[in-house]
């Protein structure tokens, strides 16, 4: 039976694109996705005849079938997967797999939302009607929502490790000024802290701008084999470590609300996979849809000790110039957020690697973790580590 480090290193992200993001009331999701995908494929040297794996999911518009018809691709292999925001996440594992065993050539992974400009027009499930667990043990107790979710946790790490509500504003804080850096990011405006808790309260203990922003935007990310990234366009990325998992689907199954089981879970693998520990790891793109999200993940991850992650964030500890830059883009909080975010910062950390970035370039970058959260809060969980080396 074959070994998951057999296949580290062996599959290369060489494409990237996105779509126009911010506003867009008169494009569809459907075109925001083309966009995208065309954009991917355009840097990479390839066009629409060479894909023949697509891999996508989720609520918007641009469903698999669709997408795959509206580009004239008839793919071999097909992933729909939809888990929330990490799915994309884990597509890159599925896509790897399906390169390595030669059920597609060139994969294509994308999403799209219009988040901001069709809010309110539909779609989306109710997630607790009286037939489903959810209905039944979730919803008659609250909490409503993800920042109310999200906000429990937070809270109960307030309550054992003495987190406060000033360290998770630092996340908000860096995350602009890496969004500061980044022309195309929606919040560029420098923010304090005291600007961040004084801003109006959503759900305690996020005010505004602890929560993401609510945006249209598409992404796309083309891989194929090692060997053959090699006579592509651009510099290869190797796709080094994978991991994922889910671990409940109701929040009153979670059975710890101060930590992250999914993410430690999928820790546990990708370091080994990849040749690599936490101290090897020079950039993280962690899902940040609001600002205590990263926080778990940094603990789960080992990139901090457990309940260290609000002294980890403080004093511009994920800022430029701090010990571990984090969502260099300006993440969910401040670049784009547009639904289920995750193919954004795998995008941002492939760019990262590739060296073109600009003025947010981290220096001497050569391994990235990417990780995304899914659907029920902290269940779904897909985790990557990405590095400019093919050998160790």
């Amino acid at each position: 039976m074959p070994d998951y480090k057999e296949f580290s290193r062996k599959v290369a992200v060489v494409g990237v694109g996105e779509s126009q993001i911010g506003i867009n009331p008169h494009k569809s999701v459907m075109e925001l996705g083309v966009e995208a995908a065309l954009n991917a494929l355009d840097e990479a040297g390839l066009s629409v005849k060479d894909v023949d794996g697509v891999f996508s999911g989720g609520p918007g518009g641009n469903s698999i079938m669709a997408a795959s018809e509206y580009l004239g691709i008839t793919p071999r292999y097909l992933d729909a997967t939809y888990v929330g925001g990490t799915s994309y996440i884990m597509h890159v594992e599925h896509a790897m797999v399906a390169l390595m065993a030669g059920f597609c050539d060139v994969a294509m992974i994308f999403h799209g939302e219009m988040a901001r400009s069709r809010i309110g027009m539909g779609g989306g499930s109710d997630g607790g009607g009286p037939a489903t667990y959810g209905g039944q043990f979730d919803s008659p107790f609250a909490p409503g929502g993800a920042v109310s979710q999200v906000g429990l946790s937070a809270v109960r790490h307030m309550h054992e490790y003495g987190t406060t509500r000033d360290q998770m504003a630092e996340v908000a804080v860096s995350t602009r000024k890496w969004a500061s850096l980044n022309p195309r990011a929606v919040m560029r405006e420098p923010i304090t802290a005291e600007e961040v808790l004084g801003g109006p309260m959503i759900s305690w203990p996020f005010t505004i701008a602890m929560c993401c922003l609510v945006m249209d935007a598409a992404g796309c990310v083309i891989l194929t084999t090692a060997e053959r990234a090699k006579d592509l366009n651009m510099k290869p990325v190797y796709v080094a470590g994978t991991g994922e998992s889910i671990t409940h689907n109701n929040t009153s199954q979670m059975k710890d609300f101060a930590f992250w089981e999914a993410a430690a879970k999928n820790a546990e693998r990708i370091y080994d996979m990849a040749g690599v520990s936490p101290d090897d790891i020079d950039i993280a793109e962690l899902y940040d849809a609001f600002v205590f999200n990263p926080m778990l993940a940094l603990e789960a991850l080992g990139l901090c000790k457990v309940g260290e992650s609000g002294d980890f964030v403080a004093n511009g500890g994920t800022a430029p110039g701090g010990h571990l830059p984090l969502n260099t883009h300006g993440g969910g909080l401040s670049y784009v957020h547009p639904g289920p975010y995750g193919i954004f910062p795998l995008i941002e950390g492939i760019r990262q690697l590739r060296g073109e970035v600009g003025a947010r370039q981290v220096e001497d970058a050569h391994h990235a973790i990417i990780n995304g959260m899914g659907v029920g809060f902290m269940s779904a969980c897909g985790t990557l580590i990405l590095s400019d080396q093919e050998k160790i």
